[in-house]
């Protein structure tokens, strides 16, 4: 038989009101009378109708997560890790795909599917910054990614030009000296495309050497296969090469592919680097060094941040930008 709150009341000795205070956690309870209550709680094994309370306070107990797409591993991983952090919140997650087209993020920050949620994390890539009126909603948001607005609101972000100056400076400290750079995107002002170049180029430099514009690998989309067209540009290009930045693993996956096609051996030829650390890169051949840019971090601040604002937070907007960590594995081993 189903348990209800007049059998924990029952058993605890007190009223229904004071069992469903208890439950929702209301602060002014005597700790004998809370012990009580949650000793029949358990003792009954009462469950708590969520839809119910959620129904009552007016939310859904639902939020929704817009992420550009869901083929580059970076955001699959990263909608397993804010999953896992709503659900230890109690939440329930949507996920929407953008396909980085401005209408479909439009669409998800104005559509009906916001009557369903208590409130939404959107990484955003289409939008222009002008556009940051577009995101005066009136529900709780908070942003994700590289896309800086001055749009008052929440924004959970990784460190993209210290990350990549890392990686780049990891592979002239192995030694290299001819530095390509993969997944290029020639005149972005702004994005992670733009800030991990820029990263890139701040190693080069401080290294002492000029930057070789036959060393950049052009890839607007960060997938495997652009990745290798973009390191067989690189090659074709007669350019020597004894390292490899791609700006994400996905990249790095399609250029070592390239690598082993064209005889050259990694790391004892050239040496190869990522970003995001998905899972992937331990299974390589060889495993993929990387950078881990904070994903459990950004997904459990980002939550957490939403999650008091649907609960009334008016405290004034945050950045917060997530620890990185470079991890080495065999693809930069010293030879």
């Amino acid at each position: 038989m189903v348990v209800t709150m007049q059998d924990v009341a029952a058993r605890a000795g007190v009223s229904v009101k004071t069992v469903s205070n208890v439950v929702n956690d209301y602060p002014y309870i005597r700790p004998a009378t809370r012990a009580r209550v949650e000793e029949a709680i358990a003792a009954l094994g009462y469950q708590v109708n969520v839809a119910a309370r959620n129904l009552r306070q007016g939310r859904t107990g639902m939020i929704g997560l817009a992420l550009p797409e869901l083929r580059v591993p970076y955001f699959a991983e990263l909608a397993d890790s804010v999953m896992r952090a709503a659900e230890a919140q109690g939440l329930v997650l949507l996920i929407e795909q953008t396909g980085s087209v401005g209408e479909h993020e439009a669409e998800v920050l104005h559509g009906p599917r916001r009557r369903f949620t208590d409130g939404l994390l959107f990484s955003p890539v289409a939008m222009d910054p002008r556009d940051h009126p577009e995101l005066d909603v009136d529900y709780p948001l908070v942003l994700l990614g590289e896309r800086v607005f001055d749009a008052g609101v929440d924004h959970v972000t990784m460190a993209n030009v210290e990350g990549a100056r890392a990686a780049t400076s990891h592979l002239v400290e192995r030694g290299c000296r001819h530095i390509a750079v993969i997944g290029v995107h020639p005149g972005e002002a702004m994005g992670s495309a733009a800030l991990r170049f820029d990263g890139y180029l701040q190693a080069v430099r401080a290294a002492g050497r000029e930057f070789n514009p036959r060393h950049a690998g052009v890839a607007q989309r960060w997938v495997r296969s652009t990745g290798a067209v973009a390191m067989a540009q690189v090659l074709d290009s007669g350019v020597p090469v004894d390292g490899v930045f791609a700006m994400n693993d996905a990249l790095a996956l399609g250029a070592l592919h390239v690598l082993h096609s064209r005889g050259l051996r990694v790391p004892d030829d050239v040496a190869v680097i990522g970003f995001d650390n998905i899972d992937d890169t331990e299974y390589s051949e060889p495993p993929l060094s990387s950078i881990d840019p904070g994903r459990e971090q950004i997904a459990d601040q980002a939550v957490g941040l939403l999650v008091a604002r649907i609960a009334g937070s008016t405290a004034p907007p945050r950045q917060v930008v997530a620890d990185f960590a470079l991890v080495e594995r065999e693809s930069t081993a010293p030879v």
